[in-house]
């Protein structure tokens, strides 16, 4: 398609965009009454007529409007002579300061003309009349209120008039007064209006101004500025605008816009890409920056704003926390941050765990400040808590061995001043594997401990069927004495136990049976090594369960501690006041105890 420029109506041409038009009015059809305008404003005032036959239009409201404006009388002055609002007044503001981009273009016979805007002009009702209703409405009130008082009290009425001499006017009191509103408003009311003529659209008038909008000679002479390359011509026709660039609103701190993005640097890019995300992998990274960004580049700007932590990058604690800045909770300055957070990363290294609690005993910071560090990289778990909120990325780590070998020297050099600064102890340089371990075995409930037990027992019951039956074929053989000698007895020796056992050695000699129980921490019943005859143990587990019930139904509740605490000194105290001889002198172990405590149907419950 050829391209013309059109030059008759350069400096001419403006473009009056219309509101929506009420059903009442058509643009097309409607009389204009009368049209001004104030060229150096651009300002223009267009009065036109109100089809008030229309159905659409409500007559009682417009006779009340003509009413409220021009009162009961008319004159030259009204508003409305018709005692009805039959037109409306339409001002206009500029839609745009720079409309040089802007052009009016027909086309014709394959031929597209262009004609260059010289403004863009809006047009709005204007409710002035509104204005004269209610200045109608005070002189109506003032002449009211003036008839009750007499001329005379008029003149009687003395007023005191104070008479100031005005200063100099300096040069800053003349700038601002030339820039305030009410200056500017009454210059633009001081520029005279220049009344013009409407011509309709079917007007043999319009029809030859529009004529204007063709190219008048096709001539290359004429059209110099239009032999350009496509670049110089776009350029020409919409050239970069610095102020509406200018005008634009700043987006909020925390909108990244991709667009804006991909116009900096790679090195900016990363970084404000890493400041708003905090952890990402390197995988999302690429995929952000775009097709066709070196991966090998941008390996070397991560690790300028960025550490790697189980394969995934974390933004640098001096990037989040500049020089000179401070905590918004505790106001703590960024050096001391930047070392809490280290730490964080640090331990993040080391295990996916990490407890606030131990890292607030660390590094000596609030809580906020803490959990500031911990939610930058990590997701809380009830009664766990906190998990690194990425996986290990595998990919990376084995992609990018001279990375990870990096990366790793520099958390040792991190970890070195750590420890200098901290005091760190080896407990905390270690990762604590057997204690999440031991940890997660409490979780076991107690139900499924006795089961485990019993199936032990149940696998077991073979072999200590047939040691009783030995060390009873013994017992009978032995006639001379009526006790079993204890010294005689072999008694397998059970390992070392965290569980302190309870001491029932004052009453060991008395005893007259040995009963090893299960140890607290092993589900075998290998430790079993005696047995009491048949009535004797049935009495010894009546007066136990007796006395486990008794002590239950007076405390309900009772922790591990308080378990062994508790019931070992009652216990002492019930062997006490039994008689010498009793079947409860007989050897009770912990794990009989904790038993007992279970077939009495109390239950392990799971209390942090």
């Amino acid at each position: 398609i050829d391209v013309f420029l059109a030059r008759s109506l350069l400096e001419k041409l403006y473009l009056f965009q219309y509101p929506i038009r009420p059903a009442s009015m058509t643009y097309d059809d409607v009389t204009h009454l009368s049209a001004k305008i104030k060229p150096k404003q651009q300002k223009v005032e267009l009065e036109m007529a109100i089809d008030t036959l229309n159905p659409n239009y409500c007559r009682s409201k417009g006779e009340q409007i003509a009413l409220n404006v021009d009162g009961t009388c008319t004159d030259e002055t009204s508003t409305y002579s018709s005692k009805l609002m039959d037109k409306q007044t339409f001002c206009s503001s500029q839609a745009a300061s720079n409309v040089s981009r802007y052009a009016a273009a027909v086309y014709k016979k394959g031929e597209l003309h262009l004609t260059p805007l010289h403004g863009i002009l809006q047009l709005r009702p204007s409710f002035t009349y509104l204005d004269k209703a209610d200045a109608k409405h005070r002189e109506r009130e003032a002449a009211n209120e003036g008839g009750d008082s007499s001329q005379d009290e008029a003149e009687d009425d003395v007023k005191q008039i104070t008479v100031r001499f005005s200063r100099p006017e300096t040069e800053q009191a003349r700038q601002r007064r030339v820039q305030s509103y009410e200056f500017l408003q009454k210059r633009q009311a001081e520029e005279h209006w220049v009344h013009l003529h409407y011509y309709g659209l079917k007007d043999s008038r319009s029809e030859h101004e529009r004529q204007y909008l063709f190219s008048q000679g096709h001539g290359l002479a004429e059209n110099t500025e239009l032999i350009k390359s496509p670049s110089e011509y776009l350029m020409m026709l919409m050239p970069p605008s610095v102020e509406e660039e200018n005008d634009k609103p700043m987006a909020p701190s925390n909108v990244l816009s991709m667009a804006q993005l991909r116009t900096l640097p790679l090195a900016d890019q990363i970084k404000i890409l890493m400041k708003n995300v905090k952890v990402m992998p390197f995988a999302n990274l690429m995929s952000l920056l775009g097709s066709g960004t070196d991966s090998t580049a941008v390996l070397r700007c991560i690790q300028q704003v960025a550490m790697l932590v189980q394969g995934n990058w974390v933004v640098k604690s001096d990037v989040l926390y500049p020089k000179d800045t401070s905590s918004p909770h505790s106001g703590v300055p960024a050096e001391v941050l930047c070392r809490g957070r280290d730490f964080v990363m640090w331990k993040f290294t080391q295990d996916r765990w990490v407890v606030r609690k131990e890292v607030a005993a660390v590094t000596k910071l609030c809580p906020e400040d803490v959990k500031d560090f911990l939610e930058h990289m990590s997701v809380a778990r009830i009664n766990k808590g906190w998990e690194f909120m990425l996986p290990y990325d595998e990919d990376f780590v084995k992609k990018h061995p001279d990375i990870v070998q990096r990366q790793h020297m520099l958390w040792m050099g991190i970890q070195a001043k750590l420890e200098k600064v901290y005091n760190l102890l080896k407990e905390h340089l270690t990762p604590k594997k057997q204690e999440a371990q031991s940890a997660h075995l409490l979780l076991v409930s107690g139900e499924q401990r006795v089961n485990m037990a019993k199936a032990k027992v149940k696998q077991n019951y073979g072999q200590l069927e047939k040691d009783f039956q030995k060390q009873k074929a013994e017992m009978k053989s032995n006639d001379t004495s009526a006790k079993m000698d204890v010294s005689n007895i072999r008694i397998k020796e059970e390992p070392v136990s965290d569980e302190e056992p309870m001491d029932t050695s004052a009453y060991e000699g008395m005893n007259n049976g040995i009963v090893n129980g299960l140890h607290a921490e092993e589900v075998s019943t290998d430790s079993l090594n005696g047995h009491l005859p048949g009535g004797c143990i049935d009495r010894v587990a009546q007066e136990l369960k007796a006395f486990v019930s008794s002590t239950f139904k007076k405390q309900f509740v009772l922790t591990l501690s308080e378990l062994k605490r508790e019931l070992k000194r009652l216990f002492t105290l019930h062997l006490a006041s039994l008689p010498p001889g009793h079947t409860l002198f007989s050897g009770i172990s912990d794990k009989m105890l904790q038993d007992m405590v279970l077939d009495t149907g109390c239950k392990q419950i799971l209390v942090p």
